[in-house]
């Protein structure tokens, strides 16, 4: 059985921002702290938080991106789950719609859940809010 993981977080900035902040490798070691790779095509290699997941864009848009996941915690031959981010634009920012699918457990579907929220969208909004939003 493969678990599955939808989760909202509302950012600061626009779309086209959101989307430059997850698509641009040098944009990413800013807000992550994280060596990254990303070559934001169909087929193009993906890699953050210094290695500890790596993947496969497999759709990228204006307003879509989707990869593979596959993190060195899993054991060898483990299949990768998949992270797919719909943004849509609300209340001045950005909705993104984060669906994670393919968990191989429960156990590490509820450690990404916290995951995202915590190593991924909060320190991308504070990016957000620090480098963007100055007066």
């Amino acid at each position: 059985m493969a678990w599955d993981l939808t989760l909202e977080f509302q950012l600061s900035a626009p779309p086209a921002r959101v989307m430059q902040l997850l698509t641009d490798a040098a944009l990413i070691r800013k807000w992550s702290g994280e060596d990254a790779v990303i070559e934001n095509k169909p087929g193009g290699r993906m890699s953050m938080y210094g290695g500890w997941v790596t993947g496969e864009v497999t759709k990228t848009s204006a307003d879509e991106l989707a990869y593979t996941w596959l993190t060195t915690d899993q054991p060898m031959g483990a299949k990768p789950s998949e992270v797919h981010f719909v943004l849509k634009k609300q209340d001045g920012g950005t909705r993104v719609i984060l669906k994670h699918t393919g968990f191989a457990t429960e156990e590490e579907m509820k450690e990404h859940r916290s995951g995202w929220a915590d190593t991924f969208f909060e320190p991308l909004e504070d990016f957000i809010m620090i480098f963007d939003n100055r007066e």
